[in-house]
């Protein structure tokens, strides 16, 4: 489902303030009249034609493609003019998919073979698409979906014939209140006249919260039903660093609120003047601050905020923009842009990480794992399809040769894996020595750690690595096996739970002695809350969301070595994730307030603040409360 033409319902009589809560998509605070959208879905019936009609329908759906192709091509030129080239590449992908002739010759075998609808037979594709999509676990690629729905639903309104949307006759400021926006829709809105977003569903990875951020406009996705919830024109506060939005609000919450807005403010000013300054402690250690990124044209953006390198190139949304797995040449041409635009800075190169589902069809195999956490997935997929693994080394050590590349490789259980792994490289490497083809021969290779048999083991991974990255997101869910995607259960997902820390201390410590780097990449790399935690630990290279690295730097500047090492001991002693996140929310709010700053859900209220003080008066410091409220850290 998703948001159709613009239509503001008529205001409900004026009820009692709501406030609900969400996923922190993009930061900041909006306060506003709503504008709900109002939904709309193409239904197309099981519908089957006459064979006369098969040529009408074929020709049909050619016309709704290419005018659909067009249309994507006019929005990636407009997203580029607006917002840079990394967003443009969001519409890229829409482009390459529509443009695909295995996409099109598909459909018309439903329509030829079976006698389908045009309408109906390219909805049966989209849908099988959508399916491989979403039984990737991987959030990333899962919020892909979002974009194969916008894609449908074009080339259906061009199908059917219905006209154009207008999402740009906005004449006022409003906060949109939608079940989805649309990638298209969201780069087609006025930016002049947009205060904030409230989604019923998403993720902080869903391209409309990435468009969100770049636009830098407060959202806050997976609120389940606001759009049931808010009538047009009512008052509507979103606070896009905390997930919360509030309907209806009374003067004093307005007013906490607005200061709320002054905080983020005077923050994201704050933390621009830190972007050309090192990421050094107070006692003179530098923090190696790295990026996260999907593709090439991150970069840029991603070293125009701090970033000291690449510390994370996923590569698997190359296999995804098509239906065929892509070129040994496709794949080289955009590993080398990535080292080119990240010059002389390190980037991490890691080989495709994708579920046992597959997602591309020339990836299917017909076998479906009941459970892909723990299935085919990831390297056991490559290290049983050599031919597609040897074809991405192959790329990768081509590029090799124009940066300062490192090779890792995901989801390593046991060492004989990294052994099988490193002799496939070894052999691309003979082959391309005999075909006279240059590549770095010294390129280091290191894996990622993220499952707890990797972390027990890590003192033996350390004489086969050469660096070890932490992935805490994996790591978590595998050591509390809890998957955090499932709302049942996504409330014992904790990445500071005692048993996920104690795994990434042991890695830290497999490291020491031995000329083996270690970093860490997961999500608690990129929030403040853990960073004096993570420094304590002994790790001194955190990748990252680019959009992170300020925030993260201002904490690495406004602490030390030796009170971070204090704060992870006194952790090392909690048996539980609360008493830890009482703990560390204690302790940046003491940065904080050094900082003279606030903000977000670390930010003390005034009551709490002095209370605070009066305690640090009388020589109290800060102890844990276990029965103090919990919750998730921010991230």
């Amino acid at each position: 489902m998703a948001a159709g033409p613009v239509a503001a319902r008529t205001p409900r009589t004026p009820r009692p303030m709501i406030t609900k809560k969400g996923i922190n998509a993009s930061p900041g605070v909006a306060i506003g009249p709503s504008l709900v959208l109002d939904t709309e879905e193409y239904r197309i019936p099981h519908r089957t034609i006459d064979p006369s009609q098969v040529p009408a329908h074929v020709r049909n759906l050619e016309v709704a493609l290419e005018a659909s192709r067009q249309e994507v091509g006019e929005l990636r030129v407009a997203a580029a003019r607006k917002l840079g080239d990394q967003t443009a590449v969001i519409f890229a992908f829409h482009e390459q998919f529509i443009a695909d002739p295995k996409l099109r010759t598909s459909v018309e075998e439903l329509i030829t073979r079976r006698q389908f609808s045009a309408a109906y037979a390219f909805g049966q594709v989209m849908s099988e698409q959508q399916r491989r999509f979403r039984s990737v676990n991987d959030p990333y690629l899962q919020e892909r979906v979002r974009d194969l729905h916008d894609i449908e639903r074009r080339v259906l309104r061009h199908i059917l014939g219905r006209d154009r949307e207008d999402m740009t006759r906005l004449t006022e400021p409003v906060i949109i209140v939608a079940t989805d926006i649309t990638p298209s829709q969201a780069i087609s809105l006025d930016r002049a006249h947009i205060l904030g977003f409230a989604i019923d569903v998403g993720g902080q990875t869903s391209h409309m919260a990435i468009i969100a951020r770049m636009l830098g406009i407060p959202a806050v996705v997976a609120l389940g039903d606001i759009t049931s919830d808010v009538s047009g024109g009512e008052t509507l506060i979103v606070d896009g660093t905390n997930g919360i939005v509030v309907a209806s609000p009374d003067p004093a919450t307005i007013t906490h609120f607005e200061t709320r807005r002054r905080e983020h403010e005077r923050n994201e000013r704050r933390l621009g003047k830190l972007r050309g300054l090192p990421a050094t402690t107070r006692d003179g250690v530098t923090i190696e601050l790295l990026a996260n990124i999907e593709v090439p044209e991150e970069v840029p953006n991603a070293v125009e905020l701090g970033a000291d390198g690449i510390g994370l190139y996923r590569t698997e949304l190359l296999f995804l923009g098509s239906p065929r797995l892509p070129t040994e040449e496709q794949q080289y041409e955009a590993f080398r842009d990535v080292l080119v635009a990240a010059g002389d800075r390190p980037v991490i190169i890691r080989t495709i990480d994708l579920g046992a589902d597959k997602l591309s069809p020339a990836m299917a195999s017909g076998h479906h794992d009941h459970n892909p956490v723990l299935g085919l997935r990831s390297l056991r997929y490559c290290l049983l399809h050599l031919d597609m693994f040897k074809t991405h080394l192959r790329a990768i050590l081509r590029a090799s040769v124009h940066g300062d590349m490192r090779l890792m490789f995901p989801m390593i259980t046991t060492v004989m894996e990294l052994r099988q792994a490193k002799a496939t490289l070894a052999d691309v490497m003979e082959d391309l020595g005999e075909e006279g083809i240059p590549f770095r021969r010294d390129l280091p290779i290191g894996m990622m750690v993220e499952t707890p048999a990797a972390a027990l083991l890590a003192s033996s991974f350390a004489r086969e690595a050469a660096f070890f990255s932490i992935g805490t997101n994996d790591l978590t869910q595998y050591t509390l096996a809890v998957d955090r995607g499932n709302e049942r259960v996504a409330h014992l997902y904790s990445s500071h739970n005692p048993a996920v820390l104690a795994l990434v201390q042991r890695v830290v410590r497999a490291t020491r002695g031995r000329k083996v780097e270690v970093s860490i990449c997961g999500e608690m790399a990129g929030t403040p809350l853990y960073t004096q935690l993570l420094l304590g630990m002994g790790l001194r290279r955190l990748s990252m969301a680019p959009k992170d690295i300020p925030a993260v730097k201002q904490i690495v500047r406004a602490t030390d070595i030796p009170c971070c090492e204090r704060i992870a001991r006194e952790v090392s002693r909690f048996d539980t994730d609360r008493q830890v996140l009482n703990f560390l929310r204690d302790e940046i709010r003491r940065v904080q307030e050094e900082l003279g700053e606030g903000d977000g859900e670390t930010s003390p209220a005034p009551a709490a603040r002095t209370r605070r003080a009066a305690r640090s008066r009388r020589g109290e410091g800060s102890r844990p409360r276990d029965g103090d409220s919990g919750g998730r850290a921010a991230s």
